[in-house]
């Protein structure tokens, strides 16, 4: 992807950190290919990240996805500065972090970015409300536009009720969404989320997952997202980086992720993933030939099918959206008729988001392939019966 640092919402470039007594030597022995564990017995320094670039796009979940000890909280704290790089710069809108001064600094963290971490860190001694508006507070708006402002996300993450309890009165998904709440409530440019959602049970994470991303689509936030979970990464991630060592060892969509792992490392962590729970319809749908319905004559309709052999015709509105199928009947006569009253069947379709495990009963038990169409409704293509079956049996391999 090759693209200016001014068009990446956030960008980093080349970044390391080292900490210890001796960074820069540091630096210089694993340059040189030593390791990390060589690093530290012979300096005393931990190679935290080493060489990392990436850029997130604006309005994009971005998953920085490795185990424990990967470097993947070390760098998503390189952002807002609470951890200075060894060597390397980080930039948001095309503007050099590490050049900015202590007041730039202070505004920037206060109005252009969030942070929600893995333990909540919310105040014990405030009620949800304060807690939520506390943000809001320390930029010094009036105490009655921040109370407005923190119960309108308290009322979006699901806590209307709740403005007047404690901490220590909620479950752990419910802290959660507190977090989530005063990360929202200032209305930043971009969310930091460190393990937000590892702490909670499966059931009450699952339920967080689907609320972000359901909260995303409305706010197009650009998200930083750092998890140890992989099929988290898949389900959240528009892109996602894999880090090992502090190294990144590959960036791309979830399908390329599954589908093209970039080395042996990778191949282990995807090779256990179920597929069908991850992959989307967009991923498995074929082109296939389409006329506009305006356009839709006998003499079109008869060239369009001989030319491809077809056995039906998927047909378009003047703006790309899907507006039916055309089976063609068995004589010249009665295509010509057929065409003339612009018989047109309807199809269920899919939206090119949804994963295989949806989709994949429906396009097997249809005798045409199942339309895919996008959010707007403009038609992407189609599924036949066998790339479903196709993809539900690479999904159990």
């Amino acid at each position: 992807m090759n693209m200016t640092v001014a068009e990446y919402k956030v960008q980093i470039s080349n970044v390391s950190k080292v900490f210890g007594p001796k960074p820069m030597e540091a630096l210089k022995l694993i340059k040189s290919g030593t390791s990390k564990e060589e690093i530290q017995k012979k300096t005393g320094n931990i190679v935290g990240v080493y060489d990392v670039s990436l850029g997130v796009l604006p309005g994009e979940i971005f998953v920085i996805m490795g185990l424990s000890g990967s470097g993947k909280s070390t760098l998503i704290r390189h952002v807002n500065r609470l951890i200075e790089p060894t060597s390397g710069n980080i930039f948001v809108d095309g503007v050099d972090v590490m050049r900015m001064s202590n007041d730039e600094l202070r505004e920037f963290r206060r109005h252009r970015l969030s942070m929600v971490f893995q333990r909540f860190g919310l105040l014990p001694h405030r009620q949800v409300l304060d807690n939520v508006a506390y943000g809001l507070s320390v930029r010094g708006l009036a105490r009655k536009q921040c109370e407005e402002r923190a119960q309108h996300w308290i009322e979006q993450v699901g806590l209307l009720g709740f403005e007047n309890c404690y901490p220590s009165e909620l479950s752990g998904g419910m802290q959660q969404r507190v977090g989530l709440a005063r990360a929202l409530a200032t209305d930043p440019d971009i969310l930091l989320m460190d393990e937000a959602f590892s702490a909670l049970d499966p059931l009450i994470r699952n339920d967080m997952q689907q609320q972000l991303l359901e909260l995303q689509r409305t706010l197009h936030k650009t998200i930083l997202f750092i998890t140890h979970d992989l099929e988290e990464a898949l389900r959240l991630g528009d892109r996602i980086a894999i880090l090992k060592d502090g190294e990144v060892k590959q960036i791309g969509t979830p399908e390329q992720i599954l589908l093209k792992p970039a080395d042996k490392y990778i191949e282990r962590f995807v090779r256990d993933v179920n597929r069908a729970r991850i992959l989307t319809a967009g991923s498995i749908m074929d082109a296939v030939p389409t006329m506009k319905v305006s356009e839709l004559t006998t003499k079109s309709l008869r060239e369009k099918i001989n030319a491809n052999e077809l056995k039906l015709v998927y047909m378009l509105e003047d703006d790309g959206r899907l507006a039916g199928v055309f089976i063609p009947p068995n004589t010249k006569s009665e295509i010509t008729a057929a065409a003339a009253k612009r018989n047109l069947c309807k199809l269920p379709h899919i939206d090119v988001d949804a994963v295989i495990e949806e989709v994949a009963i429906l396009a097997l038990n249809s005798s045409v392939p199942i339309p895919v169409v996008c959010e707007n409704g403009k038609f992407k293509g189609a599924i036949s019966q066998s790339a479903a079956m196709s993809a539900l049996v690479r999904s159990k391999v």
